[in-house]
């Protein structure tokens, strides 16, 4: 499936790895990051409306969708690497400086390239994600239940793998089912089309998060240790996970940020597609900053 009115290429972006890229309309660049379980087609409806003054790039993020899937060698799925590529992506459209909007997976790769990359990203928007330090430190007790995934895809090579491919539909379903406040906002078509992408893609899938557990932890560690922060313009749209976690969500991400908007939403996990309206006005407001 693709985005209606955009055109699509392969971009290499690294270590003969490419990207499957969606681009359309002009003006400003935006690039968004998708999540997970899902692909660049999560941004179907924001994308549409951003390319009416934008020139709009969605990438599927390497390992997902129609991306390459590289074997995994300890640094491959860092958010770090991942950064990399959506910064090459970037420039291979001619865009040095771009504002950059991540949901879930495609936020931690947004955060990270904000660091690493400060002059490359003009705005930054996060949907639905705290820094990946912040993510295991709120995660104890029972209520860190609801983050079974991550502990699962921590694990060595081998296990996870074989569990999640054993029953795919089962386990990636599971999250577009429990994750959503309004399960139209995912049509059959545009379900069917997630859960095919990540039946083909478990090992990559689970390399991705086992980094989260790692090397992603290694990097987030060391950016922390050396005071770094976000420096562009940061709009911050989240579930009030902080009630049910006990933890201030604004407060965390104050000292990874200079400039910092944080909004609660009421819709789902997965807003792009339950209120894209909602995220466009803030998409649009943040780079009006």
């Amino acid at each position: 499936m693709q985005i209606p009115g955009f055109d699509y290429q392969h971009v290499t972006v690294g270590d003969d790895v490419a990207l499957n890229v969606a681009v359309g309309g002009s003006g400003a660049p935006i690039v968004l990051l998708h999540g997970f379980p899902q692909t660049h087609l999560m941004w179907r409806h924001v994308a549409a409306d951003l390319a009416a003054d934008h020139t709009v790039l969605v990438p599927d993020l390497r390992g997902y969708g129609a991306s390459d899937k590289p074997a995994d060698t300890g640094e491959t799925y860092s958010k770090r690497t991942m950064a990399a590529d959506v910064v090459a992506v970037a420039r291979a459209f001619g865009h040095e400086r771009f504002a950059l909007a991540g949901h879930d997976r495609g936020a931690l790769v947004a955060i990270r390239a904000g660091l690493d990359h400060p002059a490359a990203v003009s705005h930054l928007a996060i949907l639905d994600v705290l820094p990946t330090l912040d993510t295991w430190d709120v995660l104890h007790g029972v209520s860190a239940a609801v983050g079974f995934h991550l502990y699962l895809m921590a694990q060595p090579p081998g296990l996870p793998e074989t569990l999640i491919a054993g029953a795919p539909d089962a386990f990636f379903g599971y999250f577009l089912d429990a994750w959503t406040q309004r399960p139209d906002a995912i049509p059959a078509d545009v379900r069917a089309e997630y859960l095919r992408a990540c039946r083909e893609a478990v090992p990559s899938i689970v390399a991705d998060y086992r980094a989260t557990a790692t090397v992603d932890v290694e990097h987030d560690t060391a950016s922390r240790t050396a005071g770094d922060r976000l420096g562009m313009p940061v709009t911050v749209l989240q579930q009030d996970w902080g009630a049910a976690l006990g933890y201030d969500a604004t407060a965390l991400w104050r000292p990874w940020t200079a400039d910092l908007r944080h909004r609660t939403v009421s819709s789902g996990h997965f807003m792009a597609e339950e209120a894209p309206a909602d995220v466009v006005k803030e998409l649009r407001e943040l780079v009006a900053r």
